[in-house]
């Protein structure tokens, strides 16, 4: 049996669903977190003893810097997955960029955004 070089578009209609979820879902998180930076605390000390207010201060700047790199990272993997949506639109998705060889659908599944088979990404292909 020959093997398998790319996958149908029956498939990639599945991984493009699973991925406009996924990336729906991540718009919505990335919105969360970026508002949680950009907005001040509501929460008022100026009743409070200024010892208080000075570690609630330092808290909250804390939070959000948790935040802005929880920020950052979601807008990176937004980016692999638009990104991903762009490969199924040009037939090359699913395919290894070190082996030229089909991922593995499960891997797939589990991370649809990966561009490397497991064997490339044991190997510590970058």
């Amino acid at each position: 049996m020959e093997e398998k070089t790319r996958y149908n578009d029956e498939e990639l209609a599945e991984f493009k669903e699973l991925i406009i979820k996924k990336l729906e879902k991540a718009t919505e998180d990335y919105e969360t977190l970026k508002s949680s930076v950009t907005q001040s605390d509501n929460n008022d000390t100026q009743d409070t003893s200024p010892t208080f207010k000075v570690l609630e201060e330092g808290a909250a700047t804390l939070s959000k810097e948790e935040a802005g790199k929880l920020a950052q990272r979601q807008s990176k993997f937004i980016q692999h997955l638009q990104a991903a949506l762009v490969r199924i639109e040009n037939r090359t998705y699913g395919i290894c960029r070190d082996t030229g060889k089909l991922i593995q659908k499960e891997r797939l599944m589990a991370v649809p955004h990966a561009t490397l088979c497991i064997g490339a990404k044991e190997k510590g292909v970058k």
